[in-house]
């Protein structure tokens, strides 16, 4: 198991975390396992950018994100060089620290299609 540290979230995880996370799983089905309830609008399907998380140790360490990922982060709110979408990002055997941005901008619900 890989230990992912999660930084606190005013709503989601005010206390921040500690979660252990199985290799080859993604960022977002470890955090959901753990009953941290990150947004996943497009079910983890690489269409949306509610699952959006900034990595803040371990980011080299992850595979490199495909183009339509690096596409849809360009639209995520508090992009950051490290960020990635949580579903497309799978953890490896490196310890990961991850913060759950504030915001996240969310099409359908805000009925912005």
């Amino acid at each position: 198991m890989t230990q992912i540290i999660v930084l606190p979230h005013v709503e989601l995880c005010p206390e921040g975390a500690v979660i252990d996370a199985e290799p080859g799983s993604s960022i977002c089905d470890s955090l959901l396992a753990n009953g941290i309830s990150i947004e996943h609008a497009c079910e983890k399907s690489c269409a949306c950018t509610t699952c959006h998380v900034v990595i803040r140790e371990g980011y080299e360490q992850l595979e490199a994100a495909e183009e339509t990922e690096e596409d849809l982060l360009d639209k995520a709110w508090g992009l950051e060089p490290n960020s990635r979408l949580s579903c497309q990002a799978l953890v490896t055997d490196v310890p990961l620290v991850i913060e759950i941005p504030r915001y996240t901008i969310n099409m359908a619900k805000e009925g912005k299609r």
